[in-house]
């Protein structure tokens, strides 16, 4: 008999247990469940204790049925939303929690976490009609998870259907040159506009960022040519306007030394000077026309 009185000790101070964390938890309809029965599998057991040991036995397993459907562990970043029958109750915060059992209370678990939406490649006709290829991202997390369980049947779906609509939208009112440069700003639009129509469901949209843009052949082929013609234009002007400096600054120097024929001469010597440093066998050195000029009519009076 002593083991009968240890075992409902034991369950009696588990019970009382549960019924002190429903107190503290200010859980009102949870602490008049388990007071009540306590009260009644309690004062059974006593007197079944006292006639009949074996029935009493039995009734042990009653505290295993009932409180071990009442335990529920909700995780740190999780929120259990609580509905009694059927009804939307409260959300339970992290840790140990009672609820009723026998299906009187459901609790429904929410990850408040960052998800990650690896959203389809979509293509994308750009507003210069160019057909693309786009491939995003979107960053999202649960707010509230009352209006996540009640709002929206599947969060994480609706939230990937909607980022795709919203991305064909967004991205086919833009020219192609437009989402080449400017993605982070389209990030940031998408990210506005995705975060707007999901608030009703309780779901922030942290960001939104556009992985890929791929494109034709033929569209990467016509735009390579296009950067090599530029690149050819803008060669050819580079050269265009050294020609134009090299010859003002030729024109500037050939008024100085317009001005002082000595410094021509001097001129012609630094030049030979310069190219005798190289250790050249063959020097060719540029006579001015006024030397020649006057050796010709040098030659022209000996002649007469």
């Amino acid at each position: 008999m002593l083991w009968i009185y240890t075992i409902f000790a034991v369950l009696s101070a588990w019970w009382v247990v549960f019924i002190i964390i429903a107190a503290i938890r200010k859980q009102k309809p949870v602490f008049l469940f388990l007071l009540i029965l306590f009260l009644v599998w309690g004062i059974s057991e006593i007197i079944l204790m006292m006639s009949s040991p074996p029935i009493a036995a039995i009734l042990f397993i009653v505290p295993f049925l009932i409180l071990i459907q009442m335990m529920r562990v909700v995780q740190e970043y999780q929120r259990g939303v609580l509905f009694r029958f059927g009804r939307l109750q409260k959300v339970m915060e992290p840790g140990f929690n009672l609820i009723l059992p026998f299906g009187i209370d459901s609790l429904r678990k929410v990850d408040m976490r960052t998800f990650t939406i690896d959203v389809p490649k979509q293509e994308v006709i750009t507003r210069d009609n160019v057909p693309v290829i786009v491939d995003a991202v979107v960053y999202f997390n649960v707010f509230d998870s009352m209006l996540a369980v009640v709002k929206i049947a599947d969060y994480t779906k609706g939230t990937s259907l909607l980022a795709q609509t919203i991305l064909r939208s967004v991205l086919g009112q833009h020219e192609l040159d437009e989402m080449l440069a400017q993605r982070a700003q389209l990030g940031q639009v998408l990210q506005a506009l995705l975060d707007d129509a999901t608030d009703p469901w309780g779901i922030r949209v942290s960001a939104v960022e556009i992985k890929a843009i791929e494109l034709a052949e033929t569209m990467k082929r016509a735009m390579a040519r296009q950067a090599e013609a530029e690149r050819e234009r803008r060669a050819k002007i580079i050269a265009a306007e050294g020609e134009l400096q090299a010859s003002e600054k030729l024109a500037q120097a050939a008024d100085v030394l317009a001005k002082s024929p000595a410094s021509l001469q001097l001129r012609y010597l630094q030049t030979l000077s310069e190219i005798a440093v190289e250790k050249n066998s063959t020097i060719v050195f540029p006579l001015p026309m006024d030397l020649l000029n006057v050796i010709s009519k040098v030659a022209e009076k000996s002649s007469e």
